[in-house]
C-alpha cells in the first residue's frame, strides 16, 4: 500500500465550529506518522492542472474557484474557502489523480488522505464542504490515459451527488453508492440508474436512518459488489467516507468500525479479483475524530 498525503491539508480552515475542521488533518497526520514508522511509502501530492480540472468541471467554475485563492469566501451555508483553501484543494485533486496512476503502475492499493473532501462537488457547483471532486477527476484522468472502464464506489453517509452527476450518461464509468436516504443532498434514490448510454452504470442503495452493520454490509455484499463485478473495471476508486459511523455527529446511520472493516474487506477482495488490486481509496467524510482514527486504522489493516 502507498499513502498520499500532505502536511498542507491542515491549512484549509473553514469558520470556527465547522465540522470539516483542521483537526481532521491532524488525524491524517497521525496515520501517516504510524505508517512511516512501519516503513511505509508516502507520496507528496502535486497541484492539479487546469486541463485536468476541466475534464470534470466547467471552465467557468474552475475560473471562479481559482479566483478565490488567497482570500476567505463563503460559497454556501456549508462550504467556505480560507486564503489557503484553493491551493490545498488543488493538491487534494492532483494527489488523487496521481494516486490512480500509482495504483495502475504498482498494481496495489493507494490510500489518499485529502482535505477538503470532494464527492459533493458537481461539474459547475461547490457544495457540501467540497471544492473539486477528487475521485471524479481521478476517474476522468484514468479514462484520458486509456483505461477502458473505471468504477467509483462510495460508502459515505451522504450520497456522492457530484460524482454521479459527472458520469450519469457515461457508460465507461460505473458509480455505486450506499447512503442515508432521505438525507442531504437529496439525491441517490434507487431509481437513479444513469441516463442514455450510461443507463445501468449507476447503482444507488439508499438506507434508512438507524441502519446497523448487518444491513449496511448486506447492501454491499448483495447489491453493489455483484454490480461492480458485472462491470469489470480496470481501475477502482473508493470514496471512503466514515460519517456513517454511529458516533458521527452528522449522520443517522449506526455503523460500527467493524462494519466498515467488513465492507472495506469486501471491496478490497473485489478489487483483487477484478482489476489486480488497482484501487484508490480516497477519504471523504468522517467528523468524529476518534471514530475517524479507528476507521482509518482499520483501513490500513485491510489494505496493508
Amino acid at each position: 500500500m502507498i499513502v498520499v498525503h500532505s502536511s498542507r491539508f491542515v491549512e484549509h480552515t473553514p469558520p470556527p465550529g465547522h465540522p470539516e475542521r483542521p483537526e481532521r488533518a491532524e488525524v491524517f497526520d497521525e496515520v501517516v506518522r504510524r505508517w512511516c514508522q512501519r516503513g511505509g511509502e508516502v507520496h507528496e501530492p502535486r497541484a492539479a492542472t487546469v486541463e485536468e480540472l476541466e475534464r470534470v468541471h466547467t471552465r467557468r467554475y474552475v475560473e471562479d474557484m481559482l479566483a478565490r485563492a488567497g482570500r476567505p469566501t463563503m460559497i454556501d451555508g456549508d462550504t467556505y474557502t480560507s486564503p489557503e483553501s484553493i491551493d490545498v484543494a488543488l493538491l487534494a485533486a492532483g494527489g488523487t489523480i496521481d494516486a490512480a496512476r500509482l495504483a495502475r503502475e504498482r498494481s496495489g492499493p493507494v490510500l489518499v488522505l485529502p482535505r477538503p473532501p470532494g464527492h459533493h462537488a458537481e461539474p459547475d457547483r461547490a457544495m457540501g464542504f467540497c471544492l473539486f471532486n477528487n475521485v471524479a477527476l481521478a476517474a476522468a484522468a484514468a479514462r484520458a490515459d486509456g483505461v477502458p472502464r473505471v468504477a467509483v464506489v462510495d460508502f459515505d453517509v451522504h450520497h456522492g451527488n457530484g460524482t454521479q452527476a459527472a458520469f450519469y450518461d457515461d457508460a465507461t464509468v460505473f458509480f455505486a453508492s450506499s447512503h442515508q436516504f432521505p438525507y442531504y443532498p437529496g439525491t441517490g434514490a434507487a431509481d437513479e440508474r444513469g441516463r442514455g448510454q450510461g443507463l445501468g452504470t449507476t447503482v444507488n442503495v439508499p438506507l434508512p436512518a438507524g441502519t446497523r452493520d448487518d444491513r449496511f454490509v448486506d447492501a454491499w455484499a448483495s447489491a453493489i459488489i455483484p454490480a461492480l463485478e458485472a462491470f469489470e473495471p480496470g481501475l477502482l476508486l473508493v470514496s471512503a467516507g466514515f460519517d456513517a459511523h454511529h458516533l458521527d455527529p452528522l449522520g443517522g446511520l449506526r455503523v460500527t468500525t467493524d462494519g466498515f472493516r467488513q465492507v472495506m474487506t469486501l471491496i478490497d477482495e473485489a478489487s483483487r479479483r477484478l482489476c489486480g488490486r488497482r484501487a484508490v481509496w480516497v477519504v471523504e467524510g468522517g467528523y468524529h475524530l476518534g471514530a475517524l482514527a479507528e476507521c482509518l486504522e482499520a483501513a490500513v489493516d485491510v489494505l496493508s
